[in-house]
């Protein structure tokens, strides 16, 4: 029984039934060191996983540390090592701060809770050295270098100087056992991105021509339109669209629109058609005459079967957000970023699409991640052309 099902008032009957056996006799739960219980793996990652989801809600971060202790164990002195970092935690960490295993009997892992915004840049080095000094003085300083440890911050900061993801799965680990369970459907939905993709792009590959001539015909400038996004865990790809825009323009236009929008401040520019008010950009000046036509029809969004067909992508999934969106989203925002493959279209593009305000719309995103199977992605298939057709919230 997972930590997400209890409610919070048991939580702590929970974790006591959960702790790690004796390591002589594998029998009843003991104590290690100086009073501290460690918790067994499968408990740790679902209260890692319960803790990052209340801080998501609460906004303050918390530190995830793990400390590699794999190799202390692996010589004679094994468990004599384990009493001795035990020890040294709990000489170290408050009572409210939770040790258990990462990974049975070769990582351990401390969650430092209710880290404030203001102290997020200066805790980590200093908790760092405390835990480091603490192995010291336990295990000896050249017994203490067999411990590799490492420090996880949530939220990750944007300015950490990583050009990779911005999201870092370890403090994810209900996504891996999700996976690991959903892992013959995750299999037959990528082989069905795989082979629709390639073949939407055989057949309508005179379609895409035609487009092509148009923009050409129309404005100056590449057909295609790269842009880097941020996929699944916060990777980072190039999307393809046919180009809509006049080159060289401003992107400060959609910058200060998004920043509006994600963060729920009324638009002055936003319109009402009939009793729906329009959650987009619209009158863009940038836009070309063609590229209102393609935008209208959804028709710029063909060149992204490239992306599903290389992976980056799945045909249905949360639309992939630009890195200046991502750093205004909240924390609960960041979640359709990091749980779920992007996809050409999903239950927003079937529910309202620019009807539907930004805070609806992530919720449409994690109701799909929560309720995903294969039927579920043939049920909004099935409907998209049909949003398409009648340009349900498309401008």
């Amino acid at each position: 029984m997972g930590i997400s099902h209890l409610k919070f008032t048991g939580l702590a009957e929970h974790i006591g039934n959960l702790l790690i056996s004796s390591p002589a006799t594998g029998s009843s739960p003991s104590l290690l060191g100086r009073s501290l219980c460690l918790m067994e793996a499968r408990a740790f990652k679902s209260y890692l996983s319960f803790e990052r989801r209340r801080a998501e809600r609460s906004r303050r971060a918390f530190v995830l540390m793990l400390l590699d202790v794999s190799k202390l164990l692996s010589n004679g002195s094994g468990e004599r090592s384990l009493g001795q970092i035990a020890a040294a935690l709990a000489s170290c960490t408050r009572e409210t701060d939770l040790i258990g295993w990462y990974e049975s009997r070769a990582t351990l892992g401390i969650i430092f809770t209710e880290i404030g915004p203001a102290s997020i840049s200066y805790a980590l080095e200093p908790l760092r050295t405390k835990i480091v000094k603490a192995l010291q003085n336990e295990l000896g300083p050249e017994q203490a270098k067999h411990v590799a440890i490492s420090v996880h911050l949530f939220p990750r900061p944007m300015d950490d100087g990583d050009s990779g993801s911005l999201v870092d799965w370890k403090l994810y680990p209900d996504m891996e056992l999700r996976d690991n369970r959903n892992r013959t459907a995750l299999a037959i939905k990528r082989m069905l991105d795989f082979v629709a993709s390639g073949l939407f792009l055989i057949v309508f590959s005179p379609l895409f021509a035609v487009i092509a001539l148009a923009i050409k015909l129309f404005s100056k400038g590449p057909v295609l339109f790269k842009q880097e996004r941020l996929g699944q865990l916060g990777s980072r790809f190039q999307v393809l669209k046919f180009r809509t825009m006049y080159v060289n323009n401003d992107p400060r236009i959609h910058k200060e629109y998004a920043e509006r929008l994600i963060s729920g401040k009324d638009d002055p520019d936003q319109r009402i058609n009939g009793n729906k008010a329009i959650y987009k950009l619209t009158n863009d000046p940038r836009v070309t005459a063609v590229g209102r036509w393609l935008r209208k029809t959804s028709l710029d969004e063909l060149p992204q079967f490239w992306n599903v067909l290389r992976g980056d992508m799945s045909l249905v999934g949360p639309r992939p957000p630009v890195l200046y969106e991502f750093e205004k989203y909240d924390f609960w925002h960041r979640r359709r970023v990091v749980e779920v493959k992007p996809g050409i279209t999903g239950l927003w593009q079937i529910s309202g699409r620019s009807t539907t305000k930004f805070d609806d719309m992530v919720r449409l995103d994690l109701q799909y991640y929560r309720s995903w199977s294969i039927w579920l992605d043939i049920k909004i298939l099935l409907r998209t052309p049909f949003a398409v057709i009648f340009g349900d919230g498309a401008y």
